[in-house]
């Protein structure tokens, strides 16, 4: 399917990746990884033929379509959900609009002997046949399937996308893609933006699909759920497995182990015949057998060992000053937006070092309350914060309000006061920006690394409450690991909203779930909290709740309406054999055009029948549907 040999490239003179080769086929679901930076990102530019390398080649059909899922799009406004998602399907619009042009003239004319009004019959035939091919008549339906198992209701579909959040519309350009029929799918960060119940939509659909899919992710459990294939770009090189995330990462361990073994034989053989070169040299006599034991070194393939990028961001989260021992107290906290009621009359008391996590569905209330209490959102109710509260918010869009046009070093240099300017250089070092890094542009980082410069910026103000909502969005594993490190080390006062079960372990002490516009506390870690619903992971917490409806009770009916029902009935049937026979005689006469069309058409009054046959059939199908209607009424 593609085939991609000697890849390189870099930036700013410094290389990303070198001679990198390997080949996607049907079937293949790769996890690409690799630490923030390491050119997940560019890889899957360069594979959309978005980007060039450097050098290397990349040989792939010319047929090939590939659908790329990107972390930043752009939306045309005006469109609604439908509209935009209908895009996916450049080809069949285009038909539409000309079949719908096509049937316009044909309403519109009389000359129906004329050569003209022949060829346009020809024509809307063969369009017809087209669209039909290309699925036409079923395209809408799968639209809307698709947009329904990513999240949006039926009532969303005929909203402007401009109103919708930016997660919201990453949805719908992932279901464009999907609509696509793509033979190859390059995905950035495809979850960021899904709730659980998406995510394993998403993830059923992935695993089915025929070609082939490239998903840059930091979500584990994805990877492993979804992809039979593993490479990680690591220090300019890749590693290539087919093996799902973490057995990949325990091969690749084992690997490295049996390395580590073989070189340290070697060595030790190395040294030995060093020590018999360094004896033999002395005697005249044993010349020779020191020059043949020389080129016998000089031949051995030198093993050598995968090397490990164990860079990783230095963090540490300290306390300003010692807060009262309320930091929140709250009272009959209400939040709607429009008719969407979200929170209703939330009771909340938070003291001085507690840990807590607010776990639930998305859209149930947890990043609104986490607003509401650092100040960014009006409400009703009773709030108040205690005595020297110092808030530091991460929001779940933090990289989002960074200034693209500005370096690294110029946003945190603005960010910072006159007490630490001085310190700024050090804090971005512990962030991975050392160097020239400081250097870059904020709209050249990837994903990771703006997340990680939006934590070095909340660095430089003071705080004693740290309030994070989805912090791990875009970072990797490693960053994550050390980032849930510095929460365990921080004594102050933590509010956490995350859907991921590894990043809460250990770090919490209460849980608040959200649910119905209530919260639940629980007191304890998030393991007491899945014990305490016997669930065993926080997918099955924030799957919806499927309400069966109970069957109506069927009316009791009076003889009359019994009568009139039965009467319907036949009417119905006596319509359906009209429709069914018309629909055969005009498909007979469609038939009967394209393989002879001069003599069908020659027969008298041929084209006033058929228009009539026509006209007839939509009249029908609207009987039909007023009969129904009438029939739905009695039961």
């Amino acid at each position: 399917m593609m085939n991609i040999h000697n890849l390189s490239i870099s930036f700013q003179g410094e290389s990303l990746f070198e001679d990198i080769t390997f080949k996607l086929g049907n079937g293949d679901r790769i996890g690409l990884i690799g630490k923030n930076g390491a050119g997940k990102s560019t890889m899957l530019k360069i594979l959309s033929k978005e980007m060039e390398p450097d050098t290397g080649q990349i040989a792939a059909d010319k047929e090939l379509k590939i659908g790329f899922l990107k972390q930043d799009i752009d939306f045309i406004l005006g469109r609604t959900v439908l509209e935009e998602a209908y895009e996916a399907f450049t080809e069949i619009k285009e038909l539409e609009a000309r079949i719908h042009d096509i049937n316009t003239q044909l309403a519109e004319r009389t000359d129906y002997e004329s050569d003209v009004y022949h060829q346009l019959m020809v024509d809307i035939n063969e369009l017809q046949h087209q669209y039909e091919i290309l699925g036409g008549y079923n395209y809408q339906g799968e639209t809307e399937k698709i947009l329904q198992g990513l999240g949006f209701q039926r009532e969303d579909f005929n909203k402007l996308t401009d109103t919708f959040s930016g997660g919201w519309r990453m949805r719908i350009e992932l279901a464009k893609l999907l609509l696509q029929n793509n033979d190859i799918l390059l995905l950035d960060e495809p979850t960021n933006h899904l709730d659980i119940e998406s995510i394993i939509w998403l993830e059923g659909f992935l695993k089915n699909y025929p070609g082939a899919v490239v998903i840059v992710s930091h979500d584990k459990m994805f990877l492993d759920n979804v992809t039979n294939r593993t490479i990680e770009i690591s220090l300019g090189r890749i590693y290539d497995y087919p093996k799902p995330y973490t057995k990949y990462l325990v091969l690749r361990e084992e690997l490295r182990t049996q390395q580590l073994a073989s070189q340290k034989n070697q060595q030790k053989q190395i040294e030995h015949t060093e020590k018999l070169i360094e004896k033999f040299r002395a005697k005249a006599s044993k010349a020779t057998m020191a020059q043949s034991l020389i080129k016998k070194l000089d031949k051995i393939d030198r093993i050598e060992v995968d090397e490990d990028d164990n860079s990783v961001m230095t963090l540490n989260f300290p306390v300003s000053i010692t807060p009262g021992k309320i930091i929140v107290e709250a009272e009959k906290i209400s939040k709607h937006y429009g008719h969407n009621q979200v929170l209703k009359n939330i009771d909340l008391l938070v003291e001085r070092e507690s840990k807590i996590a607010f776990v639930g569905q998305n859209g149930q209330g947890k990043s609104t309350l986490a607003k509401i209490i650092v100040g960014d959102i009006k409400y009703d109710g009773y709030l108040k914060l205690g005595h020297n509260v110092q808030i530091g918010y991460f929001a779940q869009n933090q990289a989002e309000y960074l200034n693209g046009n500005k370096t690294v070093l110029d946003t945190m240099i603005d960010a910072a006061n006159e007490t630490n300017r001085s310190k700024v250089r050090d804090i971005l070092g512990s962030f991975l920006f050392r160097g020239d890094e400081a250097e870059k542009y904020v709209r050249v980082l990837s994903g990771g690394e703006r997340n990680r410069l939006a934590l070095a910026k909340l660095m430089l103000q003071p705080f004693n409450v740290l309030v994070m909502d989805e912090p791990t969005n875009h970072l990797d594993i490693k960053s994550k690991n050390v980032l849930k490190e510095a929460l365990k080390r921080f004594e102050g006062t933590l509010i956490l909203v995350s859907h991921d079960r590894d990043f809460l372990q250990g770090l919490t002490k209460t849980v608040f779930e959200f649910k119905d516009h209530k919260i639940k506390e629980y007191l304890g870690d998030i393991d007491y909290y899945l014990e305490q619903r016997k669930v065993d992971s926080l997918r099955d917490v924030e799957k919806r709740t499927v309400i069966k409806e109970t069957p109506k009770e069927k009316k009791q009916q009076s003889y009359d309406e019994q009568k009139k029902l039965k009467a319907l009935n036949n009417k119905l049937s006596n319509i359906e054999a009209e429709i069914s026979q018309l629909e055969k005689e005009i498909k007979a006469t469609d038939l009967s055009l394209e393989i002879n069309y001069e003599e069908v058409t020659n027969q008298p009054h041929f084209f006033d029948n058929y228009q009539k046959k026509k006209a007839k059939l939509k009249d029908s199908m609207q009987k039909w549907e007023d009969i129904q209607l009438e029939i739905d009424q009695f039961i």
